[in-house]
């Protein structure tokens, strides 16, 4: 005689019925123990994904309908802005460095003032 091995489920830890090979006792369970392995990973993607999108939204809302504006750093800090986040920096001829989130960046000025700019789209 020979005895069946019973596997648990290894999300719900329930029997799992069916072929030898199966790891699951439903796709609710599958998708669920896939999404918990990936979810410290997808997280901190996620939250960086957030902090840029909030920075763009600050700088916008800086910078309104004009091409170009100055403000403070305590403002931007203020509204919640991170600076260890951008998606890129460009170094003009001058050779001074434009931080940017998405289409908006800024440049650090003295004195801990800003200028705002957006992205010319050709560029």
């Amino acid at each position: 005689m020979q005895l069946l091995e019973i596997k648990a489920c290894l999300s719900c830890h329930k029997a799992v019925k069916g072929r030898t090979d199966k790891k699951f006792c439903d796709d609710y369970c599958r998708n669920n123990f896939n999404n918990q392995q990936k979810a410290e990973t997808t997280n901190y993607a996620r939250n960086i994904i957030f902090a840029l999108k909030k920075n763009k939204r600050i700088l916008e809302s800086i910078l309104g309908a004009e091409l170009i504006t100055r403000t403070t750093k305590e403002r931007l800090l203020s509204k919640g802005f991170l600076f260890k986040y951008h998606t890129r920096m460009h170094e003009n001829k001058q050779g001074n460095i434009y931080y940017y989130c998405f289409e908006y960046g800024y440049l650090a000025l003295e004195n801990d003032w800003y200028i705002i700019v957006k992205r010319n789209e050709e560029a």
